[in-house]
């Protein structure tokens, strides 16, 4: 994972997967754990496969690289035992994406398995997120079921503060496994603790012996970065970015009766500014983003 982000200018990584599921009239999410029991059946198996071949082929016809990530960013323990899963859904995940990325003939080399994981409550709000002891203990489960499965990389996203972002980064440092950690920020640049995103880059960097291979946002529009506010050491550490399509703050678009979306053009460009100017290697969609997103970023400069 290193050497392809050494290597590469731009990385593409998934669009939304779960939000375009959830859209679907033919499927139907878990309540618990989303989108991770899909691989068990038939149908399911087929709208994921679906969302990812786009994706691939998308990559695959710019000749860049792909990150994809396991369907599991719910699966935690306790979802996990007080639902009618096997124990091993995160593993498993992990093999359906490897026997797809199998399928894809000469393109397999340039497509990357990150083994998702999510905060254990509510990812916009921080209050109920854990202390860092408690989230190294919480999270070492999914993550070692992750790493047992030889994904690339792990990834924990959509994390709304700094404690819980520090003990899921102990966790998975304990696996020798490159990992990336993920914020969910608000329209000022913070993590939504309030924590700006360079101290606590700095905080997780001081207080583990192998560092996170870089550090992401996603799940917010590409302009509540504020790169322009932002310190220039920041984009040292922030490798990626998976935008939302609207620039609508999360309160709005947790009350939202339907897609919220901008322009894909005016969200591409702020995307691909990240990129030029700022080097923000790794571009890819959050809520309400398709092909469409990932065809623009692909195909402009």
């Amino acid at each position: 994972m290193k050497q392809l982000i050494d290597s590469h200018n731009k990385i593409l990584m998934e669009a939304a997967v779960v939000e375009r599921l959830r859209r679907s009239s033919d499927i139907e999410l878990h309540p618990k754990l989303l989108n991770a029991p899909l691989i068990y059946n038939k149908q399911g198996k087929a709208a994921l496969l679906g969302i990812y071949q786009e994706y691939v082929d998308i990559a695959q016809n710019s000749n860049m690289p792909l990150i994809v990530c396991t369907p599991t960013w719910r699966a935690n323990y306790l979802r996990v035992i007080s639902s009618d899963v096997p124990i091993s859904i995160n593993a498993d995940a992990v093999t359906f994406l490897k026997e797809f990325r199998q399928k894809q003939k000469n393109y397999t080399d340039k497509i990357k398995i990150a083994g998702l994981i999510g905060c254990k409550n509510d990812c916009y709000q921080p209050d109920e997120g854990l202390s860092e002891a408690e989230a190294q203990q919480f999270h070492s489960w999914q993550i070692e079921q992750l790493a047992s499965g030889e994904v690339d990389v792990l990834i924990a996203e959509t994390l709304p503060g700094a404690d819980e972002a520090l003990g899921i980064a102990k966790a998975m440092e304990e696996t020798d496994i490159p990992y990336i950690i993920s914020f969910v920020v608000s329209k000022k640049g913070q993590v939504l603790d309030g924590s700006s995103l360079s101290d606590v880059i700095d905080r997780i960097d001081n207080n583990t012996i192998i560092n996170p291979l870089g550090y992401m946002v996603n799940c917010a529009f590409p302009s509540f970065i504020c790169p322009e506010e932002q310190p220039i050491k920041l984009f040292e550490r922030l490798i990626g970015c998976q935008a939302n399509a609207s620039s609508l703050e999360h309160f709005e678009l947790d009350e939202a009766e339907q897609l919220e979306a901008d322009s894909v053009s005016g969200w591409g460009r702020l995307m691909l500014e990240l990129n030029t100017r700022y080097g923000v290697k790794i571009l890819g969609g959050c809520c309400g983003t398709d092909g469409e997103h990932l065809r623009y970023i692909a195909n402009n400069t």
